[in-house]
Parts: C-alpha cells; structure tokens; sequence
C-alpha cells in the first residue's frame, strides 16, 4: 500500500530584481515575483509577505517549495505575517522562471543557503531565520544543513523525504507514481492521462517507456531511473556523518503512522542522534497520513476515528516551536522528551528519551503453516506461492486506503495468524524480521503487511514492509538471487507504529509479491527491472517460504 495513497558570504554586492506586482492588500505588504540572486548564477523565484504594521526588522520565516499553485502559495507566507515574522515562499529554481533549470533535489543545499545569506542581509531582517514545511520541503531543509548558515537558528523538517532512501523509491522499489510526480508538479507540463498506469500494465511495457506510452518524455524520470541503487547520486543530497555531528541547531521532526514520507524522516532522526550524541532534535509522531503530519489532521483517517488526543495540528506546533526558538515563547506542551508518540487506542500520548527506550519487550514470530508461532518450528517445513506475470486478468497484492476491513483478501497471498492474545500490551515502533526462501528467478519485490484482527473479527492495518529481494542486504549494492537456492533476505525499514492491543486479538502478516497496475513490476529476470518487459516473465514465480521466517514486534507490556 502507498499513502498516496527537503562559510562565508558568497556574494560581495548582492542585490535583488522586484517584479512589477507589489500587493498591498488590508493587512499585508505582499512583494511578488522577488528574484534572489545564487552562487549559481540561476535567480530563485520568492514571495515576501509582512504586516504593514511591522516595521521593525524581524525573524524571518522561510517555507522553500518545489510546488506551484499560484497565488494561493501566499498563504505560508501570510501564515507566518501573522505571527510577527517576515514570511518567504521560496521555489526550487526553475519553479516559476525557466523549466529547463529545474532538477529536483540536486542543488537544494546550496541554493537554500544563499537564499537565506541574502535575507540576513536585508534590512527588514533581525538575523533570525527559522524554516518549516512538509515532504520536498521538509526535505530541503536537511540538504540545507549539509552546511548551516549562521543566520539559521532552526528548522523544523515534516514528513521529509530522503532522496533515494524513502522517495521516488523505498527500499529500492519505485513508487507507481514518480512519473506523475515528476511531471505534474512543474506547472506548466500537462497532466499524463489517468489511464496511463493501466495501458502500462494491460500490453506488458517496461516501466522506463512509461513516459512515452504518455507521449510526453521526461528527463527526470529517466534520470531517476539510472539510480536503482541508494548510490552516491542520492546519498549526496543529505548529510553525510560528519556533517550530521555538526547540526547542533534545534530542530523539531513530526510525521504520521500513515505517512508515506515516514521512513525518511524517521531516518534523519536517528542519523542525527547516531553521529551527533548532543542532539537537541525533537520527534513527534501520531496517527497522520502525508497530511496530517505536515498540517491538520482528519479526525477520520480512512476509517478509523483517531483519539480525541491526536487531533492536534502539527502545523500549529511548528509556529509555536519557532515562538520558542526565535521569540524565546514557553515550549510547546506536547515536547515533554525528545520522542513523542500517541498510543492508538488509549487517547493519551507517550514521552520518551529516545526509540531505544519505548519498549520493554520483543515477541518474535515464525511463519510456520499459516500461524504465526512464537517458537522457532523443530520441523522444517515451507509453504508454496506462485505468481504469474503473464496473467493480467488477476492482480496481486493491490490494497484499497482504507485501515479498517470486515475481511481480509489474500489477493494471492498467504495469510499468517497468532493466536488470540491473553492480554493486552502496546505495539511500538517498527517491526523487523527475516525471510527464507527459494525462488526459480533471480529477484522479487516482497510485501509484508501487519494487521491486527480484533475480537470482533474486523481487521486494523497497521504497517507495511516492501522491499526488493537483491537488494534487502545493501541498498546501495544489488545482490542477486541464486534460482533454486535457500536465500535470506533481512529487512528493517519499515514504519513506525504505536497502538494498543488489545485481550483477544491476534496479530496477522499478509506476505506477497507485487504485480499490480500501480508499482513496477519486477519479473526476476535479473535485468534492470526499469527495462523488463512481460517478455521477460516467461514461467511463472515459483517460491517457497520456509518455516524459519520470522518478524520481530517491539512491544511495551504493562508490568504485573
């Protein structure tokens, strides 16, 4: 399932090009169209919103942008007028100038340095900037502290992706919908059809000619494509070890169980904590989609009712940590530890030093003859999974946005269940395991699925692994598979969870292999999976999942 479903002065006379529009509305002085010059010599397009009462030089609030919508976008801008600070909306360059300049990713961490070296020099600056936003923006915010500028006093990254490590791939599987992502955001593109995804899927095409089955080639695709490792092409945009050992800002992290930017912000925590052990860096994680992490949240979220608790707005609580940092304002009440995480279940949330410490205890579970055993089986046994790619009458392993089910579809996997617990405990943080298996081919991509199946018989989704077989033991090197060969493949990058459960549920793992209109689709040919085509399915996957697969859980049990 997808939850569609980031030195010294550089310039010695800087100065900065208005466009003709300057608005002035009731409140607000609003300065279009503002062009700040780069090292680069490529202009970054920017919005300056203030209060036509605040004349005196203030903090400065930058939201940094890889979208467009117009003159709506003034609102982050005017959100943080509101709150006494200069308000920016920054655009990656090519946004809003020339197209043929815009490269996602690759230059945020120095265009967004000197996009704040020339707003510390403005008059109606204080030599305070802060900087917030969500999922790219989220995102240019960690490229940018590869080398801090001094006038940046924090950042508060929301749902950030990781470039090659959670987005436009995870786990070095492509999400389905990079193409349109890598096309629609740029404003000027015209939109692939909504058909396209499945004329790919219906005649058998390679995802590379994704594009030109829309008619409409895109260089950033195809670019994104060469990368199918986590390379030096990713790892590149985000900070290396030494620099995370220098982030010594203060900075706040929020996303959501259901975000499908998790994994990477979540990642940036613990690299941070790992390389640098005087962190001052905050977490705050509830039960949010990409939206609700970054903003308000649904107090239905695709049917389950959230905890009266979790309806807190997380962009409400980045405003009040820049009050904190910035205007020297109390900390927010929520931040009673470094990581903060509601319970699903309990309507109460939990405080903690660190992930090491929010639980007290692992239940490890065997995939052994459709039960989840909490012993490693003494038999050896495996259970059979075919999958036939050719087939394009069925699908496998596609799922609906919705976290409550009556029934659970198998679509062609295989379904493990616990036994019904004897008491109630808390499921926190993210699972791990170990699968072994023999396959006739030399790759798959796997999905593990993690349900609660409450006594009522309905079932609660919890979180998802998927990943690709070759490269489950170095994301940045693929290893194939030996065809007919026993092969371990480890995982431990999937997402964090935190709820309750409760007497009398079990615990479920639907296990699969992706073959669905809306991913890639790996045939195991072991060619770049970008480039295989139903040519390349020939006979059908033929696995076997042996009985000393397991998943590990990280619980907290009350104690006795």
């Amino acid at each position: 399932m997808r939850y569609l479903i980031y030195t010294i002065c550089f310039f010695c006379s800087v100065t900065a090009t208005y466009g003709q529009q300057t608005a002035i509305d009731t409140n607000y002085t609003i300065q279009d169209s503002v062009s700040i010059p780069t090292r680069s010599g490529i202009a970054i397009s920017a919005t300056i919103v203030q209060k036509k009462t605040n004349l005196k030089p203030l903090p400065v609030v930058l939201f940094y942008t890889t979208y467009y919508q117009g003159k709506t976008d003034d609102f982050f801008a005017k959100l943080s007028a509101d709150r006494d600070y200069i308000g920016i909306v920054a655009y990656a360059r090519g946004i809003r100038t020339n197209l043929k300049e815009y490269a996602p990713y690759e230059h945020e961490g120095t265009d967004v340095y000197d996009i704040i070296d020339w707003i510390s020099k403005q008059t109606w600056c204080n030599g305070k900037v802060g900087m917030y936003g969500g999922s790219y923006s989220g995102y240019s915010q960690w490229a940018m502290v590869k080398n801090i500028h001094p006038a940046l006093k924090t950042i508060v990254p929301q749902v950030a992706v990781m470039p090659g490590f959670d987005a436009p791939m995870e786990n070095n599987v492509p999400y389905g919908n990079i193409l349109g992502w890598a096309n629609d955001n740029i404003y000027k593109n015209k939109p692939y059809d909504r058909g396209l995804v499945f004329e790919w899927f219906n005649n058998g095409a390679s995802f590379r000619s994704l594009d030109s089955l829309g008619n409409q080639p895109n260089p950033i695709f195809q670019k994104w494509l060469q990368h199918p490792d986590y390379d030096s092409y990713w790892q590149s945009m985000t900070p290396t070890p030494q620099e995370y050992a220098r982030i010594n800002i203060p900075i706040l992290t929020t996303t959501g169980y259901y975000d499908g930017s998790q994994i990477g912000a979540i990642q940036y925590f613990k690299l941070h904590n790992k390389y640098n052990k005087n962190a001052n860096h905050y977490f705050v994680i509830g039960p949010y989609d990409h939206w609700g992490g970054q903003s308000k949240p649904q107090k239905n979220l695709m049917g389950y009712e959230i905890d009266p608790v979790a309806n807190i707005s997380m962009r409400e609580l980045a405003f009040q940590w820049l009050d904190y940092i910035l205007k020297d304002k109390p900390k927010p009440e929520i931040l009673k530890d470094k990581v903060n995480y509601q319970v699903m279940g309990t309507n109460e949330w939990k405080h903690a030093p660190s992930f090491q410490t929010i639980n007290n205890d692992t239940l490890t579970f065997y995939l052994n003859h459709k039960i989840l055993v909490n012993k490693k089986p003494e038999k050896k046994a495996f259970e059979r999974q075919a999958v036939d790619f050719k087939d394009r009458e069925s699908q496998n392993n596609y799922y609906t946005p919705e976290i409550i089910f009556d029934t659970l579809d198998a679509s062609n996997g295989l379904i493990f269940k616990t036994e019904p617990f004897i008491s109630d405990f808390s499921i926190n943080g993210s699972f791990t395991g170990n699968l072994f298996a023999t396959i006739n081919k030399k790759d798959m991509d796997v999905s593990l699925a993690l349900y609660e199946q409450t006594p009522d018989g309905k079932y609660f989704y919890l979180t998802r692994y998927v990943g690709r077989a070759s490269y489950a033991k170095d994301n940045s090197k693929r290893q194939l598979l030996k065809p007919n060969k026993k092969e371990s493949i480890p995982f431990n990058n999937t997402r964090f969870i935190s709820k309750k459960i409760s007497k009398g549920s079990r615990l479920v793992i639907l296990l699969n292999i992706n073959k669905h209109p809306f991913e890639i689709i790996n045939y195991g040919s072991g060619k770049p999976v970008s480039e295989e085509t139903i040519k390349d399915a020939k006979e059908p996957l033929q696995i076997k999942w042996y009985n000393k697969s397991y998943i590990k859980i990280p619980i907290w049990k009350p104690k006795e």
